[in-house]
This record gives structure tokens, sequence and C-alpha cells, in this order.
């Protein structure tokens, strides 16, 4: 059990539970396999909250719904959903992510959050791609759209072996046993693969491409970094 402490150096939740882990490292006879970074895991849902950010729901004048991605199509459909439930012009948009409430001095202010939480609206989520360079997982949405763009991907592939050998010298000789690393130096120079992509392309024809030239999720991540820095990617990039 783990204690999470706050800024203030209170503990505000506890974590314990089983780690998910990205990679994993084995080791035996003086051999060693590592895959991704085995030090690094997740807890999903493994904190118990012990202490809470208090606050009087009495003393609130406006409640405050907070989006949790900026849109302001979204805000302002909230704000008419919300006005037509409680049949007054109450709510209003205070900026892209935050629509404000007005209450009233007797209002009850558990059964109106209660009802404007009964509020269904249709939301327009932004495209989105997000990568984990740590474990090489690649999540692609479904509203991502692509703009016509060439891809040229390869690479120079550099391998510096050591061999230690012992040089030993004559049974009647006068020198010594001596250990002689030789080195050997291999370039080779990988072909580069072409990838085209036209108009209307998809986010399937952009994995089938990839497939078919072999590219690993490490290449797939930088060949979206590139798309994105190029603006034929049109969604949101994030790295984990």
């Amino acid at each position: 059990m783990t204690p999470l402490y706050g800024p203030d150096g209170q503990i505000y939740a506890q974590a314990q539970g089983p780690l998910v882990l990205g990679g994993f490292q084995v080791a035996g006879g003086g051999n060693t396999k590592q895959v991704n970074h085995p030090t690094t895991a997740r807890l999903p849902s493994g904190a118990l909250v012990e202490r809470t950010v208090s606050f009087d729901l009495k003393q609130m004048h406006t409640i405050s719904v907070i989006l949790n991605d900026a849109d302001f199509h979204t805000a302002e459909r909230m704000a008419g959903a919300i006005n037509a439930t409680l049949k007054s012009q109450r709510a209003h948009v205070a900026d892209s992510r935050r629509v404000e409430i007005v209450t009233e001095p007797t209002e009850d202010l558990p059964a109106l959050l209660d009802e404007i939480e009964a509020v269904e609206i249709e939301v327009f989520p932004r495209a989105r791609v997000v990568v984990n360079e740590r474990t090489g997982t690649v999540v692609i949405g479904g509203r991502v759209r692509l703009q016509p763009v060439s891809i040229l991907h390869g690479g120079l592939s550099i391998n510096v072996i050591v061999e230690t050998k012992v040089s030993q010298p004559n049974a009647f000789a006068q020198g010594t046993t001596q250990v002689v690393q030789q080195t050997t130096l291999q370039a080779q120079d990988k072909p580069v693969n072409r990838i085209e992509l036209k108009a209307g392309a998809t986010v399937e024809d952009l994995v089938q491409e990839l497939q078919q030239i072999g590219a690993t999720a490490r290449d797939v991540i930088s060949i979206l970094q590139g798309m994105k820095e190029a603006g034929a990617l049109e969604a949101d990039l994030e790295v984990l």
C-alpha cells in the first residue's frame, strides 16, 4: 500500500493493487532479454480516496459544468438543452469548456444537479491519436481524417561487434598471455519504403500500407509524428 500525497503534504489516497506492465525482462545464464520498459506500469482504479476537497454546496450561487474536451459547439448545445429542461434562460456558456447555471436562493441544489445530470445531448469529440512510446501502442480513432501525403521511410542499420580473444605465446617464448579485442563494423543501408495516400484516404488505408511495408509500432509512431508536423493528420496527437 502506497500513500499518495498532495501538494500540502497531506495524504489524499492510498494506492494498492495489481500492476499492469507494458514490458518484461528475463535473464538466465548470462543472457538477458528485455521488451519495452519493465520498470514502468499502471495501477488501474487502484487508489482509494481518503480525503476529499471540502466545499459548501449551500454557498454556491452558480453551478459550473465542465467539459472534458473544450468545444464551443458542444458547450452551446449543452446550455440550450439545460435551458429547455429548466424552462428558463439560466444557463450560459462561459468559455469553450465551462457552462454556468445561476441558482435561486431557495432552490434545492441536489435536486437541480440531478435534473441537470439527466440532460442528454449529442457531443462532437475531437479526433485523436494516442501513442504510447514505452509499450509501442498506437490507438487511432475512427474520426481521424488524412490529407494527401507521400511518405518515405527507411534507415541505415549499423552494428558494431566486439569479439574478445586470448593471445597465447609459444611454450618457450618470453611473451605473456594477452587479451585482444577484435572489432568488426557492419553497415547495411535499408531500402526506402514509399507510401502514397490520396485525398479521401482513411485510417484503414494507412494501416494497411504500413503493414505491407512491415513497419513496426515504433515506426508507426515516428510516421504519425511526421504526418502531424506536415499537416496531413487532422487529429490531436497525444503521446503518453
